[in-house]
């Protein structure tokens, strides 16, 4: 067994044994993070059958996604960086999901190019949950006004995302945003990574992005 696929899968052990001892029943997907990492480190979970994948830059993911969807048709590719509304064309072509949309124009520009390629991709909306001045992602106060907007543009919004103060616990951060995604009444929640996945999943995470965990440190 390769050793990224003995690590995703320690890892959906940890994550089951963690909601177990919580008596929580559900489940979170993990997106593989695979941004930086070549293909090779890749292909062993694809071989193996994990589906979800986050890259970071459309740009890098174009070059490495763009045939190995075309073969594989079940492969999920998830948008998780930044994006910038000059990529997104690119980005609606390529993706599945896009995870950082936190302005009305980014959404506007996605709703325009889905529409020309006829696609519905399905939107997470980044809450800048620790109000961090570095950080992308919407203010929570001026959230309920880009959802009305979002649903104007008929986009297809399942949920959330953030990532909480590196700094901080997260835990209050992942109690909050579960409140407010439920409050939004939407059925998916992105939140979690290598560093604080199972205090995610605690809180009711639906997709998990694990990157180094699973494929070791980036070089």
């Amino acid at each position: 067994m390769h050793i990224t696929v003995k690590n995703l899968l320690d890892i959906k052990n940890n994550i089951q044994d963690h909601l177990n001892e919580e008596g929580i029943n559900s489940c979170p997907k993990i997106i593989a993070v695979s941004k930086t990492f070549a293909m090779d480190k890749i292909l062993p979970l694809i071989d193996f059958g994990h589906t979800d994948f986050g890259e970071n830059k459309v740009q890098e993911a174009l070059e490495k996604w763009t045939e190995i969807k075309k073969k594989n048709s079940k492969i999920k590719l998830h948008m998780i960086g930044k994006l910038q509304t000059n990529k997104v064309k690119f980005a609606v072509q390529l993706f599945d999901y896009i995870h950082s949309v936190d302005n009305e124009k980014l959404a506007k520009k996605i709703a325009d190019e889905q529409q020309k390629i006829n696609k519905n991709i399905k939107i997470f909306l980044q809450v800048n949950i620790g109000n961090e001045i570095q950080k992308s992602g919407i203010d929570k106060n001026d959230l309920n006004s880009l959802v009305t907007y979002c649903k104007e543009l008929n986009l297809n919004l399942v949920g959330l995302m953030c990532i909480p103060p590196s700094n901080l616990e997260p835990e209050n951060f992942f109690k909050e945003m579960n409140i407010l995604n439920q409050n939004l009444g939407l059925s998916e929640l992105s939140m979690g990574m290598s560093s604080d996945f199972l205090k995610a999943a605690k809180h009711l995470s639906t997709y998990i992005r694990v990157g180094s965990s699973i494929f070791g440190q980036r070089s």
